[in-house]
Parts: structure tokens; sequence; C-alpha cells
């Protein structure tokens, strides 16, 4: 397992779909996770550190967690098959359970858990950064100084 961090969430043109953009910490790969919009949005709440009136549910998750005791201590991205990705969440009890990873990293973001993703998934789905890549990366982190959750709303 490779430790990833979230770079952001943007929306991809033409088809006006959400991903989330995950890099990895020791190396040069990325990794593009086509997701939901209002999984977009959760994670660019949390994110941007941004308060809501009440709870999200993402939010709602982090404090069930927390009123029985326990802790997410990491969120694993253990697969893809023709395109869909799968993830496991790992809790301080031990106990491991299925999720999706657009649900999973913006749990991950509010509890403070590290996101690890398998080295093959890496290898079938990443993508190796180039200096043109690189740049264009850096573009998509000045976009997300601009962007606000309310731009995957519908």
């Amino acid at each position: 397992m490779r430790e990833v961090e979230v770079v952001g969430v943007r929306v991809e043109m033409p088809t006006n779909q959400p991903l989330v953009l995950l890099r990895e910490l020791e190396g040069s790969r990325y990794l593009p996770i086509w997701i939901g919009a209002v999984e977009a949005s959760a994670i660019a709440y949390a994110q941007q550190g941004t308060a809501t009136m009440r709870p999200l549910t993402h939010e709602l998750m982090q404090q069930m967690i927390e009123a029985l005791g326990d802790e997410l201590d990491e969120v694993r991205i253990t697969a893809v098959d023709e395109g869909v990705f799968y993830a496991v969440l790992v809790f301080a009890s031990g106990v491991h359970v299925e999720a999706r990873p657009s649900d999973s990293i913006a749990l991950a973001l509010r509890a403070g858990a590290r996101i690890v993703c398998a080295e093959d998934v890496l290898d079938e789905a990443g993508i190796a950064s180039t200096t043109e890549e690189d740049e264009e990366i850096e573009k998509f982190r000045e976009f997300l100084d601009d962007v606000t959750p309310e731009d995957f709303e519908e």
C-alpha cells in the first residue's frame, strides 16, 4: 500500500463529471477517480474546512464513529475493476467496512485519517507525472483556490 494525499476535486470537461485527484506521497503517480457531485462537494467542504449549519452525511458519520467510541485509522483503496474503484474503512477497533472511495475520502478528511492505495491499483489506473503534467497539476491547484463546494451542485 502506498500513502496518497488528496490534491482536490474538479469538474472534468466536456463530460461535466466531477473527479477527485489523489497523489502518491512518495512517487510521481496521480490517481483520478470519477465521483458524484454530492461527494465532490463533501470533499471540497472538508478540504476547505467549511462549516455547515447542520451536519452533512459525512460529518454525521464521523460524529457517530466518535460517539460509538471508535476512530477511523485509515482508508484503503483496494481495487479497481472496469473503472470502478473499491475501498475499505479501517477502524481502531479492528473493524473493516467496505465503502466507496468517494465517501471514504470525504470521511478520512474529516477524521484526519490517512489514505492508502494498493500498488496494483496505482499500476493500473495511476498516471505518472511528467513536467508538463506537473504544470497542469499546478494549474489545477490554482483552480482549487477559487472553487467552492457550491460549484458542484447541479
